[in-house]
């Protein structure tokens, strides 16, 4: 793609990456990503805002040259590959560049990287820089996702460069957002996957820049927001307490004692008006079970027992969400057993993360009998309860 204008002098000049199918190989993408490196034309001096993943610096490189500009300043707001990846490779084709980042960033950009030191120049929390008619101002935002992270304000143009905060993975020609409703999807299912582990971070650092006169937000991936009391809204609603009257239950089964389970209490919970996200661990996105952890009250994790144990897709489920720590105010684990087991026990143990209220489990023997779906009706019965008492209800 060839570098496209976001307003006179400033250029996004990054790649698209259409036919990229799995992120950090964990996080599968269904729409592709954009690796987003922007340049600065300044009166004086030009700046080259972040690189791009290795694998498309030809078209990181066309973009620049195409513009017929001197990089003097490379700015790493992220020591990521997917962002800093590029950066030797612009420096062999512009020697007298230097990098622009904070000390921490320089660490770790030095060792990911071999970067030699009298490269890099550091900056400090809130410290400019001038391009001449243009201002830089740098922003630390830490844990967004990585400790290193910052963002650069331009000053004349009321511009943030977010880095991976308020991103998404979504491969789009215009490098502004066109579909609402799908970069809202596609930010959701970012902010899930990568940044709500850091919820109580990015509170902090959405209050660092609120007194920011922002008229577009250009984040490192996906699209550039023209608009961006949109995503602010959206992130706002994420990252704070609230959550809303959904239970979201994976579950595995292998014989269908557990399945039978599930919808029977799915249809309890639907009946009195709460609604519910089955995932079947077998076949379902995991970026999806993720994405549904976001709003979620009641997490149900649903598993026949493996020899003495959770089913393996059960453990990892448990894995994910005690790493991404969503938001939830209710845990209950339901599955069956053939002749013992500790389950429960494991599956608790792998959630010591989550701050929520754990209700009675429900582990049958076999295939569930008439006296098994009383103990299910009990569990619909008091998960109704602690929605109404919450206001969820």
């Amino acid at each position: 793609m060839a570098s496209r204008v976001l307003k006179p002098g400033i250029y996004a000049v990054g790649a698209i990456d259409w036919d990229r199918l799995l992120f950090d190989e964990i996080i599968s993408l269904p729409a592709g990503t954009t690796y987003n490196s922007y340049l600065i034309q300044g009166s004086e001096k030009t700046a080259l805002l972040d690189t791009v993943d290795p694998t498309k610096i030809g078209e990181l490189v066309n973009n620049i040259q195409e513009l017929n500009v001197n990089i003097d300043y490379i700015i790493s707001h992220h020591a990521e590959q997917d962002h800093s990846g590029s950066i030797q490779g612009i420096l062999e084709i512009y020697p007298d560049a230097n990098i622009i980042t904070n000390p921490k960033c320089k660490d770790m950009l030095k060792d990911l990287l071999l970067i030699p030191d009298e490269k890099f120049i550091t900056v400090e929390d809130g410290e400019t820089l001038s391009l001449g008619d243009k201002t830089l101002k740098f922003i630390y935002t830490p844990w967004v996702h990585w400790p290193e992270t910052m963002s650069t304000y331009l000053e004349e143009d009321k511009i943030l460069f977010s880095c991976d905060f308020f991103g998404s993975h979504l491969a789009e020609s215009s490098p502004f957002v066109t579909d609402e409703a799908r970069t809202y999807i596609a930010a959701k299912r970012y902010y899930a996957e990568i940044m709500m582990p850091f919820r109580m971070f990015i509170q902090k650092n959405m209050e660092k820049i609120k007194d920011l006169e922002i008229e577009m937000v250009a984040p490192s991936h996906g699209p550039v927001y023209n608009k961006p009391e949109f995503i602010f809204e959206a992130y706002k609603n994420w990252i704070s307490n609230e959550t809303k009257n959904e239970v979201v239950i994976p579950y595995v089964s292998m014989h269908g004692s557990t399945k039978e389970l599930v919808y029977y209490l799915m249809d309890k919970l639907i009946k009195k008006g709460i609604t519910v996200k089955p995932f079947n661990l077998t076949a379902s996105d995991i970026g999806e079970v993720a994405t549904s952890l976001v709003d979620a009250s009641t997490l149900i994790i649903a598993t026949p027992t493996v020899l003495t144990g959770p089913h393996p897709s059960a453990v990892y489920a448990a894995y994910l969400v005690n790493a991404l720590r969503p938001k939830l105010k209710f845990v209950s684990i339901i599955g069956s057993y053939g002749w013992g087991g500790r389950t429960v026990e494991l599956l608790k143990g792998a959630l010591t993360n989550i701050r929520a209220e754990v209700i009675d489990p429900v582990i049958v023997k076999g295939f569930p009998k008439e006296e098994d779906f009383k103990k299910v009706d009990l569990l619909a019965d008091e998960i109704i309860k602690k929605h109404k008492e919450n206001g969820l209800l």
